[in-house]
């Protein structure tokens, strides 16, 4: 499953909030898939308002949600769920963290190692401390992230992802954007998978 197209990857947006437990598997199942997209931070709160949503974690299907969670990260094969304490908090911080970890060419690697302290080791990225120690692991100095997530470009820009987002049709996360479809939930790389695969020249 990893013979990616170059055109369609090309054509591809990953869309993520740190926060969401289905960005961690879809997150972790996409090399699986060969899909190689542009890795793009948006704000789940704020397309929330902007769709009169609220997040399953703080409704009644908070629990069913939290087990149908751990269900897949077992059917994948992935390490087992540990729920950051008091998950869902806030999560903003850790997204500007991305925009800040994009401008250093840094956004993939820093974004998985943030996911998987979330949701692997139950980190909660509402903390600074969380989101210095992903970014040492993703190789960023904390002395560089610190002062920057609280930016005014940064800010804006996180702004103007979850606006774009919010444009092109992004309701929740994850959703990745291939051949001009929108792809949400972790559960449709599969089908994701098979329109990259409708659409490669045939190989002669």
């Amino acid at each position: 499953m990893n013979d990616a197209d170059p055109v369609s990857d090309a054509e591809a947006t990953f869309y993520f909030d740190l926060g969401s437990p289905f960005v961690y598997l879809a997150a972790e199942r996409l090399p699986r898939f060969g899909l190689r997209p542009s890795w793009r931070p948006v704000s789940l709160g704020a397309l929330f308002k902007a769709t009169g949503r609220s997040s399953w974690g703080l409704g009644p299907r908070r629990e069913l949600g939290m087990a149908e969670v751990e269900s897949r990260a077992r059917a994948y094969g992935l390490a087992p769920i540990v729920w950051p304490e008091g998950w869902p908090s806030n999560y903003l911080n850790a997204n500007r963290a991305c925009v800040v970890a994009e401008q250093h060419g840094l956004l993939e690697p820093f974004t998985i190692a943030a996911l998987r302290m979330a949701f692997a080791e139950g980190a909660d990225l509402s903390h600074e401390e969380a989101i210095l120690k992903a970014g040492r692991r993703a190789g960023l100095d904390p002395a560089t992230l610190s002062p920057s997530i609280a930016a005014p470009p940064i800010k804006q820009r996180l702004r103007e992802y979850t606006d774009a987002a919010h444009v092109r049709g992004v309701r929740g996360v994850p959703t990745l954007e291939l051949a001009g479809r929108l792809f949400w939930g972790d559960d449709q790389l599969e089908i994701a998978t098979s329109v990259r695969r409708a659409r490669a020249p045939r190989r002669r």
